[in-house]
């Protein structure tokens, strides 16, 4: 029984890379792989029935090793340690295998090189050591290249996003009268617009520009902009009206990652991006009236928070607000907080009707003919002059923005160079009711406006002859002419 099973064991040692060695009770060897010949330079005839002990010139005669064979496998435990054996450091493992009544036992003694190994991790406490002083210095500094890699991070994903909303704002270049970007037009109406533009560009100071749909109060926007000195950043612009009122707080102030449902990373908001640079709130009256109190504190004291962030952000960001709607009163009706209004109000600028810049039509007519002809490959250019009587003559209720769009289907329509206008711009409109004012009534109104808000100042610094830009006897002129009298 003993020979079968060497002879089946004896095979199954032969193909295991390890060292193995088979010893009998009396701690002599039975067996060996070709491994163990070779790993200790010892060979069969001088290995078999000699006790372990004298193996190698008894460099197997290690203490813990006797333990081991003499007293822990009588009991059929198993042993695993690390011996030096020669100048091999060996991990040891053996077991007894094979006992049965009458018979020999056998021992497996199964032996691994582990020299280089332990040599690395016993030595691994003075290599830890010799390093440690290094790795503490090496550690304070990574963090400081960390602290400044995430600033810096931060900063090209913040410069990032601002060049990408540039990118998105950019509109075609035009060479314009006063260098005032499309700003197309000589009226004295519009004339005194640009006035106030160059007033204010240098300023930081918050601009409101009112007037009525398609006027071009952004065009407005971008010509202060244009004249400041953030004119090397982009112009981050935010249309109140054009987003869900649960979008707006995020797109103006940002969000952290799991602020709300569908946040699955941090985004900066327009507020971030325009740091530095000017931010445009366009249809400002349309803001709901939870965000007005934020928006309020960003433009006192430049100080917000991220939505789901309790850190506070300072930016340094000019506004500039646009609306078409009368915000005084919708302060009035509940709908504007007067402290918001207060803080846009500091020095409007009113967009002028295109009804009030007739001379312009003409001016206006012919760029866009020339943009509009050469985007859509044809040759229209020529303008009949009962075509430009026509266009004058129109009231324009939807102003430049209508204009574009009528010029639009007529060259579309027109097949020859000739423009050929396929609106009926001959029909009365009910706009032009009998509610209209004249224009002395609204000049009084907008005057007594003016002298409202300021309190009845009417000259020096914050009055109402700077906001409208008057030498203050041209304005009290224009009091006693009106009838104009501090109540």
């Amino acid at each position: 029984m003993k020979k079968a099973f060497l002879d089946i064991f004896s095979s199954i040692l032969s193909s295991v890379r390890e060292p193995l060695v088979v010893l009998d009770a009396n701690l002599k060897v039975v067996d060996a792989n070709p491994s163990f010949y070779k790993t200790f330079y010892v060979t069969p005839q001088e290995t078999e029935g000699t006790l372990i002990y004298d193996l190698g010139n008894g460099q197997w005669n290690i203490p813990r090793l006797r333990e081991l064979l003499e007293q822990a496998l009588p009991e059929n435990s198993i042993y695993n340690d690390f011996e030096t054996i020669g100048s091999k450091i060996m991990h040891l493992n053996a077991r007894r295998i094979y006992r049965e009544a009458n018979q020999t036992e056998l021992i497996l003694l199964a032996i691994e090189d582990v020299t280089e190994r332990e040599y690395f991790k016993r030595n691994l406490e003075k290599i830890v050591e010799s390093r440690t002083a290094e790795l503490v210095t090496a550690r304070q500094e990574a963090e400081k290249q960390k602290q400044a890699a995430e600033e810096a991070l931060f900063e090209i994903k913040n410069l990032k996003e601002q060049l990408e909303q540039e990118r998105a704002y950019l509109k075609e270049e035009i060479k314009l009268e006063h260098n005032h970007e499309n700003i197309i037009g000589k009226s004295d109406a519009l004339k005194y617009v640009l006035y106030k533009v160059e007033q204010i560009a240098q300023t930081d100071t918050t601009v409101l520009v009112l007037g009525e749909t398609g006027t071009g109060k952004e065009l407005v926007a971008r010509s202060i902009h244009g004249f400041s000195n953030r004119k090397n950043r982009a112009l981050v612009k935010v249309n109140c009206a054009a987003l869900p009122s649960n979008l707006i707080e995020s797109e103006l102030f940002g969000h952290e990652k799991g602020a709300f449902t569908g946040s699955s990373s941090r985004q900066l908001g327009r507020f971030e991006i325009a740091d530095g640079a000017t931010l445009f709130l366009d249809e400002i009256g349309e803001l709901p009236l939870e965000l007005q109190s934020k928006l309020l504190r960003v433009i006192q004291d430049g100080e917000f928070e991220r939505l789901g962030s309790s850190h506070t952000i300072k930016v340094d960001a000019r506004i500039i607000a646009a609306t078409n709607r009368n915000l005084e009163e919708e302060v009035q009706q509940g709908r504007f907080r007067d402290d918001l209004w207060y803080r846009l109000n500091v020095f409007p600028i009113t967009m002028p009707p295109l009804r009030d810049r007739i001379e312009d039509i003409s001016l206006l007519v012919e760029y866009y003919i020339r943009k509009i002809a050469k985007r859509m490959g044809k040759h229209t250019g020529i303008i009949p002059k009962n075509v430009m009587n026509t266009l004058q003559n129109y009231h324009w209720p939807g102003n430049v923005r209508e204009l574009e769009n009528v010029l639009e289907r007529a060259v579309i329509n027109s097949s020859g160079p000739k423009l050929h206008l396929v609106d009926d711009l001959n029909k009365p409109f009910a706009y032009l009711s009998k509610s209209l004012k004249t224009l002395e009534a609204v000049e009084r109104d907008y005057i007594v406006r003016m002298l409202e808000q300021t309190h009845w100042k009417v000259s020096g610094k914050n009055s109402a002859a700077q906001i409208l830009g008057l030498n203050r006897s041209t304005l009290r002129a224009r009091m006693r002419k009106l009838d104009i009298r501090k109540p």
